[in-house]
């Protein structure tokens, strides 16, 4: 079995290689990548993929989902990460488990353990029935809130409130009704794991945005789309080359 482990810590990548050979000495680790550019770059020059792939969320460059954007990965994808809000995310895209670090000997033998019932012919309806199920009880997990500071008072924010998040000087905020901007505690990167994909699409890495917020779609250079929104006051509501096939997908579901 080939493995690849795309993980930015070293001394993570290194602990989780030994974890591997220790379940299984023959297992070959085909590299140990650090971000999404180096992960890119090796799918792009490697002549098969690999038959499991380990894959921290959180990389040196961005999250490891924006991989996917740029690869067709066909390979089974167990996601390790120090943050759980992910992990819904995570099963649209090959997953076939999700473990919380620091990964144990325990979770792995697990992971491998599912990997084998996916493949058996007996087993691999099963083993994708729990799959399906699994990512039903997270279908719940979307977050429908959030508190916010306003000097010395606090404020919750329903989702259903909110047009659209946005980073602006490594901070996040989120834009409500009549243009308000409120300071969220939470990266960009994170609230996007904690929103329901239906609802908010990331057009590009500074927007997050639902369908409401849109006034206007206005074709751009270079193939991209521009969007007017409501209370938006720059131009950088832009949605890149790569992902405007995505993007009309997701007008039109």
């Amino acid at each position: 079995m080939n493995v690849l482990i795309i993980e930015d810590e070293k001394p993570a990548a290194d602990r989780l290689g030994k974890l591997i050979l220790a379940h299984n000495a023959e297992i070959r680790i085909l590299a140990k990548l650090d971000s999404v550019k180096s992960a890119v770059r090796w799918f792009s020059d490697a002549s098969a993929q690999p038959d499991l792939i380990f894959m921290d969320i959180q990389l040196a460059d961005g999250l490891s989902f924006e991989i996917f954007e740029y690869i067709n990965i066909k390979s089974p994808v167990v996601f390790t990460t120090a943050y759980d809000e992910y992990a819904l995310k995570a099963f649209k895209v090959n997953s076939i488990d999700y473990i919380l670090k620091p990964v144990d000997s325990e979770e792995l033998e697990a992971a491998f353990l599912k990997l084998e019932r996916l493949q058996g012919p007996s087993e691999g309806s099963h083993a994708l029935e729990q799959i399906n199920q699994a990512m039903a009880m997270l279908t719940n997990k979307y977050k429908n809130r959030f508190v916010v500071k306003i000097g010395e008072h606090l404020k919750s924010i329903a989702v259903d409130d909110i047009l659209y998040f946005f980073s602006r000087d490594k901070a996040t905020y989120c834009c409500v009704g009549e243009g308000k901007n409120y300071l969220l505690d939470y990266s960009l990167e994170q609230v996007e794991g904690m929103m329901d994909p239906a609802v908010f699409y990331r057009i590009n890495r500074k927007y997050l945005i639902a369908l409401r917020a849109v006034q206007d779609i206005i074709s751009y250079s270079s193939s991209r789309l521009k969007l007017v929104l409501k209370y938006g006051a720059d131009d950088d509501a832009i949605v890149s080359r790569e992902r405007v096939s995505d993007f009309k997908s997701w007008l039109d579901s």
